[in-house]
């Protein structure tokens, strides 16, 4: 292996063993099974209507339903199989919020369920729920005032 003395020769070493990522092909991927991701949704949702639910209720089944979908499959480790094919269109906020919290919790489940899975199951979505919640209650506040 030749020896690297400078930047320039460590950018060009890591620029020809770096593989060129095919962007074409990974929008496409994210695009379809994100849109599939969707279609489940809307699938499921308008299976709730038609069997009589408000809007409100079916919209909640549907939540859940897909919450329950991503744990599962990162339970049994689909869901970064997916997430490896699709990139971000696994990542549709709440299948990819689910699998953030599955993972660390599934990771960790030896060091035990206060230490390990209750301390570092939020550790990717921990600053997820921090800021959605304080922005929350700032433009509540907000808005009550006004």
């Amino acid at each position: 292996m030749k020896e690297i003395n400078t930047q320039k020769e460590y950018n060009e070493y890591v620029k020809q063993k770096s593989p060129n990522s095919p962007i074409l092909k990974d929008c496409f991927n994210a695009f379809w099974v994100g849109g599939l991701i969707c279609s489940i949704g809307q699938i499921i949702l308008d299976f709730c209507k038609y069997k009589g639910m408000t809007d409100n209720l079916a919209a909640t089944t549907v939540s859940i339903s897909l919450i329950a979908i991503s744990a599962i499959l990162t339970g049994l480790n689909l869901f970064n199989r997916i997430g490896k094919f699709a990139g971000a269109g696994s990542l549709i906020p709440i299948t990819g919020f689910a699998n953030s919290i599955v993972s660390p919790a599934i990771e960790y489940k030896s060091e035990g369920y206060v230490m390990g899975v209750g301390g570092k199951m939020f550790t990717v979505a921990g600053p997820v729920l921090v800021y959605g919640i304080s922005t929350s209650v700032i433009i509540g506040i907000i808005a009550s005032i006004f």
